[in-house]
């Protein structure tokens, strides 16, 4: 890949682009432009763009010099912040979710929570051929050393990158919850075991792990937190020390000196560091917030992210995403009061944080579910869902796409101006959700939360639920191609294209 130093000047030799999401045709762009790409034009669901400020948060078309330039942006697309050829698409599984999860494991192989419901609990479903095929892993019950939750009103899944080992965490009837693990990929499965809980409910619950040498059985803690609702319990963590077989009481998962002084018992998913730190998201008082611990999830610092930007006042009020990459910075990410996806990061464990960046696609209205995964130092992946235009119950539309499932990814978040490439996994005829406030909303398979991964090879990977058909079918997004996100900054090998065709329940 060139690396390119373009600046204003430079940009004004190419061509304005006329395309949008609702199907025109991109212009060719000028082959000395940085945005000219070998593998051809610039796809409908692909945008390359700046992220807003606070001053002026509009998202910035990075492939049109006079946008550039009325943003008095001086921007620098070398090093690592460099444009690549980028499209997106999605995989349909042939199953149902409900707040769908996943995690990818060292083989490749990609997992999915598919929700059973009272009774069968929930199951796992497995890819061993990036997406295209899935197999239900069960647990299948009792039999053969086998675990399975009977009911799962919250189902969960994670990968502990540190062990290679499937984490499953279900949550019954909101008062008790269970792990169980699988280090074969699904083969096999732990019976459940059972974790502290003292405090009803017991909700949103989510789970990390970390190198600590504080472990006493293997080399990592496991450390979950689970929401309350209740600003005075405020959220409540655990920690186990053996591998996740015994837990200790829940704790307070927030200072102690300030108990009985919490604005939120709500949180987003807990993240894990390589270095030993483990982050979860959640307002504090002043605005959305990252908690951190250094010391295995026992105590709790609190890290007001910004001021000036606040959070939705709806159902994602509470979520704040966070994600820690390979150089142990942590990266954050929630709505705020524009219904856009904002993102802020910090070198220094949250002591400090950088200018909060608006980073919705242009075009985009309102978000949702807002989610993040991190790779090498500096490079990040957001998912959520987004609307361009309502598309209504019956498919009348307005110019509209409906609700979409989006990816953006910064290779170099640490710029002064971050080049953003964010995708589309469905294109314009195949909205996810017709439902007019869906971000805003339970709808359909999204429940509290969806999911965003990124494998060995460096590609993202997001969780999403297909509604229109009225079922809630689990489908998985990928870029098509793109920059890769772990080890060199080089282009990803190419997938098949996936869409709709590949939906298989009715």
């Amino acid at each position: 890949m060139r690396t390119l130093t373009i600046m204003i000047g430079l940009l004004m030799i190419v061509p304005t682009l006329s395309g949008c999401f609702a199907g025109e045709k991109i212009e060719n762009i000028e082959e000395s432009g940085p945005f000219s790409f070998e593998e051809g034009e610039i796809s409908i669901t692909t945008w390359y763009h700046y992220p807003g400020t606070v001053s002026n948060p509009i998202a910035v078309d990075a492939t049109n010099p006079d946008a550039v330039l009325g943003a008095n942006l001086s921007v620098n697309l070398s090093g690592n912040n460099i444009p690549f050829y980028a499209s997106g698409t999605y995989y349909g599984t042939g199953w149902d979710t409900f707040e769908p999860t996943l995690g990818i494991t060292s083989s490749g192989a990609i997992f999915f929570t598919n929700y059973n419901g009272l009774g069968d609990g929930t199951h796992i479903i497995r890819s061993t051929d990036q997406g295209l095929s899935w197999e239900d892993v069960g647990p299948f019950g009792m039999s053969d050393d086998q675990g399975q939750t009977p009911n799962s009103n919250d189902p969960y899944l994670y990968v502990d990158k540190f062990n290679d080992k499937l984490v499953k965490f279900d949550m019954h009837a909101l008062t008790a919850m269970f792990v169980e693990y699988s280090d074969d990929d699904g083969e096999t499965w732990s019976t459940p075991f059972p974790v502290e809980g003292y405090y009803a409910p017991q909700d949103h619950q989510s789970i990390a792990s970390m190198p600590h040498s504080n472990a006493i059985v293997g080399d990592v803690v496991y450390v979950y937190c689970i929401n309350t609702g209740s600003p005075a319990a405020g959220a409540q963590c655990s920690r186990s020390l053996d591998g996740g077989h015994t837990w200790d009481a829940q704790q307070i998962g927030y200072p102690t000196e300030s108990f009985g002084n919490q604005c939120s018992g709500l949180h987003g998913h807990v993240a894990g560091g390589s270095d030993g730190w483990v982050y979860r998201g959640n307002p504090s008082c002043e605005g959305p917030a990252v908690y951190a611990s250094s010391d295995g999830g026992y105590t709790w610092s609190e890290h007001t992210i910004t001021t000036e930007v606040g959070m939705q006042q709806g159902w994602h009020s509470h979520e704040v995403a966070t994600a820690v990459d390979e150089g142990g910075n942590i990266h954050a990410t929630w709505i705020s009061t524009d219904q856009m996806i904002w993102y802020a990061n910090s070198q220094d464990h949250g002591e400090s944080w950088g200018s909060p960046l608006m980073v919705s696609a242009p075009g985009i209205k309102e978000t949702g579910f807002p989610t993040i995964f991190a790779g090498d130092s500096g490079r990040v992946v957001i998912g959520y869902i987004g609307e361009m235009n309502d598309v209504t119950a019956n498919n009348s539309t307005s110019g509209g796409v409906g609700w979409g499932g989006y990816m953006a990814i910064m290779t170099d978040a640490f710029n002064d101006v971050p080049l953003i490439t964010s995708i589309a996994v469905n294109l314009p005829g195949d909205p996810l959700d017709d439902t007019s406030d869906c971000g805003n909303v339970r709808c359909g398979g999204f429940g509290d939360f969806i999911d965003v991964e990124i494998d060995d090879e460096g590609r993202p990977w997001v969780a999403l639920a297909h509604n229109t058909a009225g079922f809630q079918e689990a489908i998985i997004g990928t870029f098509v191609t793109g920059p890769a996100l772990y080890g060199d900054l080089i282009s990803l090998p190419e997938l098949p294209l996936g869409g709709n065709s590949t939906l298989k329940m009715s």
